[in-house]
C-alpha cells in the first residue's frame, strides 16, 4: 500500500529516533508485506523511492525496483468437484468441494451444531447452515477498518462455548490518524487498530459485544487468536513489512510485533513474562515478529505453531516459547526485492530460530496439525496455505509438512497447485476433513475429502 505523505514524515520521524538507539545493529535492506498486498497477485507495500532510503542503515528499506512486477490475475475458480492427488498412496486421489462462495474470506470456525463461522476481511461474519451459506451476513459483528489488509480477521470459539456461548473475533478497529490529512469532505482520516473482541452468540446473532483487548497498534495486518491448554486466550499482532515501522517488532512498549496471552475476559494474566517489566506491554507473550498467519496449537506438546511471512523468502514456523524474541527485522533467511540478504547471519544466539523455513517464500498463510482419521497417513503433518512462490502469481497452493517423532521435518508436499488459487486459511473440520479458504477477492471455502480409492 502506497502511504501518504504525511505517514512518510512521520516514519522519518520515527526512524531518526530508532535508529540512535538501534546503531550497529542494521542489516542489509528488504522489502515487506510480501505475499499479501493487493489482491490478484500484485505485491503490497508500495514501490518508488521511499524515505528510508534515505539512510541505508534501516532495515528492509526498498529503494529501488529490481524486477517489474508480474500482473496476472488468479483465474476465477469454478463450482467444483475437482479431482486432485497427493503423494500418500493411501491417500492419492482426491476430491475437492466447493462449499459456498465469499468476498476474500479469512478465517473459519466451526460450531457444536456442525454449522461454520466465515469472516470476510471486508467486515462481514457469515454462517454455513446445513451446508448452505446464508446471504445474509451474521448481526452484531464490529464495525472495522477495511483497507489494504485490514479488516475482519480471525474467529474462534471459546473451549466451553457449549456452556457460555462465547465468540472471539479479531479485527482492525477504526481510529483516527493524527499522521494523515482530513478527508476530502472534512473528515478526520481513519486507521485501524488491532483489537480483540467478544460476543454472545444466541443462535441468530452476536449479542453483548465488547471490545475486550485494544492494542492501540496501527499499521499492523494479519491476526490470529486461539486457546492454549492452560485455558489463555493468545492473538498475534503483526508488525509492517518495510520502513522504519519494521524496528516496532523488536519495541517492547508497541504490541506491533508481538504474540499476547489474555485471560478469557481480555485482561492481562499475572504470570505473563513481562509483566511489571519497566517499558514492556504487559500483554506481550512473544516479540520479534513480521506477520503472524497462524495460531495452531501443537496437539502433543501444546506449544503453538505460528506460521509467519518473511520479505523475499524467510517465511516460517515459530514455536512460541514465553518472552522468546524470533529476531525481526536483524535476521532472517529472507531477501528484499531487489536481492540483497536482509541479514548475513539468518540467525543469532540470542534470537530463536524458526523451526520451518521458506525459500523461496510461498507468502504462508493459515496453518492447521493434522490428527483426524479420515487420512491416517497424514498424521504428524502440519498443513500451511500459501498465497505465491517465488513472487510469482498463480503459484498459490496447500503443503503438508510432514514430521517425525520429535517434531523434526521429513518432507514438504505441495499440493491443490493446479486450482491457482491464494490460500488463505486451512483448518481440521470436526468430520476429519480439511477445509481450505482461498485468499481471493473470488474467494471460497473448499473441503478436501478422499476421492476413488486407487485401482
Amino acid at each position: 500500500m502506497v502511504k501518504s505523505f504525511g505517514r512518510r514524515i512521520a516514519w522519518l520521524t520515527t526512524a531518526t529516533a530508532l535508529i540512535a538507539s538501534v546503531a550497529g545493529n542494521a542489516q542489509q535492506p528488504a522489502q515487506g508485506a510480501r505475499g499479501q498486498g493487493q489482491q490478484q497477485g500484485a505485491r503490497g507495500g508500495g514501490r518508488g523511492q521511499r524515505p528510508e532510503c534515505l539512510d541505508p542503515k534501516i532495515p528492509a528499506a526498498e529503494c529501488s525496483i529490481g524486477a517489474t512486477p508480474i500482473q496476472w490475475p488468479d483465474p476465477v475458480l469454478g463450482d467444483g468437484p475437482f479431482v486432485v492427488q497427493s503423494a500418500i498412496p493411501a491417500h492419492r486421489n482426491l476430491r475437492v468441494v466447493v462449499m459456498a462462495k465469499f468476498q476474500q474470506p479469512w478465517s473459519i470456525a466451526f460450531l457444536p451444531d456442525g454449522n461454520i463461522f466465515v469472516t470476510e476481511r471486508p467486515g462481514r461474519l457469515r454462517i454455513i447452515r446445513n451446508g448452505v451459506l446464508d446471504p445474509n451476513p451474521v448481526p452484531g459483528g464490529p464495525r472495522v477498518h477495511a483497507q489494504g489488509l485490514q479488516g475482519l480477521m480471525d474467529v474462534v470459539l471459546h473451549p466451553r462455548f457449549a456452556e457460555n456461548k462465547w465468540v472471539y473475533i479479531a479485527y482492525h478497529k477504526p481510529v483516527p490518524n493524527p499522521d494523515a490529512p482530513p478527508t476530502a469532505s472534512g473528515a478526520p482520516a481513519m486507521a485501524g487498530a488491532t483489537t480483540l473482541m467478544r460476543g454472545t452468540w444466541n443462535g441468530t446473532a452476536l449479542v453483548d459485544v465488547k471490545d475486550i483487548f485494544e492494542s492501540g497498534a496501527t499499521r499492523t495486518e494479519s491476526s490470529r487468536i486461539g486457546f492454549g491448554r492452560d485455558g489463555m486466550l493468545y492473538m498475534s499482532i503483526s508488525a509492517s513489512g518495510t520502513g522504519p515501522d519494521v524496528f516496532r517488532s523488536a519495541d517492547p512498549n508497541d504490541y506491533a510485533g508481538k504474540t499476547v496471552r489474555l485471560r478469557d475476559d481480555g485482561t492481562v494474566p499475572p504470570d505473563n513474562p513481562f509483566v511489571n517489566k519497566p517499558g514492556y506491554k504487559p500483554a506481550i507473550y512473544t516479540l520479534g515478529h513480521r506477520n503472524g498467519h497462524s495460531m495452531a496449537l501443537n496437539p502433543e506438546t501444546g506449544e503453538f505453531w505460528v506460521t509467519e511471512q518473511g520479505p523475499n523468502g524467510g517465511d516460517e514456523v515459530n514455536v512460541l516459547k514465553a518472552g522468546a524474541n524470533y529476531g525481526w527485522p536483524y535476521v532472517s533467511h529472507g531477501r528484499n526485492y531487489m536481492g540483497p540478504k536482509i541479514s548475513e547471519d539468518p540467525w543469532r544466539q540470542d534470537f530463536e530460530a524458526p523451526t520451518v523455513v521458506w525459500v523461496p517464500s510461498i507468502a504462508v498463510a493459515g496453518g492447521a496439525f493434522y490428527t483426524g482419521d479420515r487420512f491416517p497417513g497424514w498424521k504428524r503433518s502440519f498443513f500451511v496455505g500459501g498465497l505465491r512462490e517465488g513472487e510469482t502469481p498463480r503459484t498459490g497452493q496447500l503443503q503438508r509438512i510432514e514430521f517425525n517423532d520429535k517434531w523434526e521435518e521429513l518432507r514438504r508436499e505441495p499440493m491443490l497447485r493446479e486450482l491457482h488459487q491464494r490460500i488463505r486459511d486451512v483448518r481440521q473440520g470436526p468430520d476429519g476433513f480439511l477445509y481450505i479458504v482461498t485468499g481471493e477477492d473470488q474467494g471460497a471455502l473448499l473441503r478436501l475429502e478422499p476421492g476413488e480409492p486407487v485401482q
